[in-house]
């Protein structure tokens, strides 16, 4: 006999039963449009308070800027450097919350090495030193163990090396470990705020566009039909695509790209590597060890001017400044071979006086002036709960309760290791690891990789059909799992994506 869904599926039965509630007049309390971080975290809060919620996006979840980040859960060292305490404390405090509380099985910290040789001047190790001090302090001033994310130290040339063996020999003197949080991949964080967001009953409805958003009303389109819903409130979380449903919005969007290496190509890291681009007091570029054993190399901060697209490609300056970047401290150039893929997104920054966006704030701003919809633009990954609560705030006077809500899969991090699954699986879907493991059990053909050289399961496949709400073989390869980040990867799983989809769905 089979074992009925948790409320947190999101299947195609339930998917059509809330489209049709919406067609037939349905009103919720709270309609929300964006399905990033962002609407998916007011989704849950309001949810979390009692409130009837949908949330529609045109795309899938994290369709857009959301899964395009360096997939770190960071403290805010970059803010402090520049005299936003208070956003720096917000972000230390919510990377807490996340690590520790949230979603710990979607978490881990991942140590960073910035090297230091004898051509840098002595004032840079003491600068670099200073910040993670400070990064630190702020770690301890928002109540997060040292377990979770150890404090920084020096490492001799020998320990840098160790960590990071592509390092270069010549002038190395040592080096700074310091350690920050890490998403297992920003994507899947997405759709377990989204999926417990259903789990509270809210109605989380994929590819459907807002085409006109007001204050208490939105036209749909709705499978190619135009759909006028009323909603106690309409909240616009639209990202970098705002301002085409609030002309109230200014935006200043930034491009951030990151190029997509073999792990090969630092010679297999066990932790991130940091470098400082030339002529920048506060800038680096970082190369992020993944859980699938490849490195993201980023990251660019550049305005965009004209429309946003949906996605875009590295051009070859971005390219040849990232690499240039990180090789000033490498032994020897990448191999271009060992560059197999990248991506690019935007960052939906709000408009202010100077127009370097990397100098813009990152602090959230909620446009509510009571004719239009409630916008929410800025902001960033890390701080997305505190934007949400911001945001139903104003819709409801029932308190907060997300700081501590585990999203779905969540277990203290101490009781992932007794969750009888392989780690793998265990490190992307927490307790639901076993779910995955009893799909395998009953077809042990779903145990194959989807790719033999990445270790993507097939059973991820079928579990993101039947519990995540993918409905295309993209949603699968390109957001349930990452293989679609290099594109050769993603030509080769196509047809293994679309078999199991056909499968599933059947």
């Amino acid at each position: 006999m089979t074992a009925p869904l948790p409320p947190s599926a999101l299947t195609a039965d339930r998917r059509a039963a809330d489209l049709a509630r919406l067609a037939d007049g349905w009103r919720p309390d709270v309609l929300v449009v964006g399905a990033g971080f962002t609407g998916a975290g007011i989704a849950l809060d309001a949810a979390t308070r009692g409130l009837e919620v949908a949330v529609v996006d045109r795309g899938d979840l994290a369709n857009g800027t959301s899964r395009w980040s360096s997939k770190l859960a960071h403290g805010g060292l970059r803010y402090l450097a520049k005299g936003d305490v208070g956003l720096a404390h917000e972000s230390a405090v919510e990377r807490g919350r996340l690590m520790e509380h949230i979603a710990p099985h979607l978490t881990r910290s991942l140590p960073f090495v910035t090297p230091l040789n004898d051509g840098m001047p002595p004032s840079a190790g003491v600068l670099s030193g200073l910040g993670y001090v400070a990064g630190n302090a702020l770690r301890i001033a928002a109540g997060t163990s040292s377990r979770t994310l150890p404090g920084p130290r020096w490492l001799t040339p020998q320990g840098v090396r160790d960590r990071v063996p592509a390092v270069g020999r010549s002038g190395l003197v040592g080096g700074w470990l310091n350690t920050d949080g890490q998403l297992v991949d920003d994507a899947r964080l997405v759709v377990a705020i989204a999926r417990t967001a259903a789990a509270f009953g809210a109605a989380v409805l994929t590819r459907v566009a807002a085409v006109e958003a007001h204050r208490d009303r939105a036209v749909l389109d709705i499978d190619g039909s135009r759909v006028d819903v009323r909603a106690g409130r309409v909240v616009v979380a639209a990202g970098a695509w705002s301002d085409t449903l609030d002309q109230r919005v200014r935006l200043r969007p930034s491009r951030g790209v990151h190029l997509v290496l073999d792990g090969a190509a630092l010679r297999n890291p066990t932790a991130a590597l940091s470098a400082p681009v030339p002529g920048h007091l506060n800038r680096f570029v970082f190369a992020l060890p993944q859980p699938d054993g490849r490195i993201y190399l980023g990251l660019t901060d550049d305005p965009v001017d004209g429309d946003v697209p949906d996605e875009s490609t590295v051009t070859p300056e971005e390219r040849a400044f990232l690499l240039g970047a990180i090789e000033r401290v490498l032994e020897q150039p990448i191999d271009p071979a060992h560059v197999v893929g990248g991506y690019g997104g935007y960052r939906p920054l709000v408009a202010g006086e100077t127009e370097a966006t990397s100098d813009l704030s990152r602090a959230h701003l909620v446009l509510d002036d009571g004719d239009g919809p409630l916008t929410i633009v800025g902001g960033k990954l890390t701080t997305y709960r505190h934007m949400a609560a911001d945001v139903v705030d104003r819709l409801t006077d029932r308190p907060c309760t997300t700081a501590r809500q585990p999203l779905v899969g969540a277990l203290p991090r101490r009781r992932l290791d007794w969750v009888a699954a392989r780690a793998w699986l265990v490190g992307r879907y927490g307790s639901e690891a076993e779910v995955l493991e009893d799909l395998i059990a009953a077809d042990p053909t779903l145990g194959r990789r989807v790719l033999d050289h990445l270790p993507y399961l097939r059973a991820e496949l079928v579990f993101a059909v039947q519990r995540e709400g993918a409905t295309t073989a993209g949603d699968l390869i390109d957001r349930r799992t990452r293989i679609g980040l290099v594109p050769a990867d993603r030509e080769a799983a196509l047809p293994v994506a679309e078999a199991l989809l056909d499968r599933s769905a059947g």
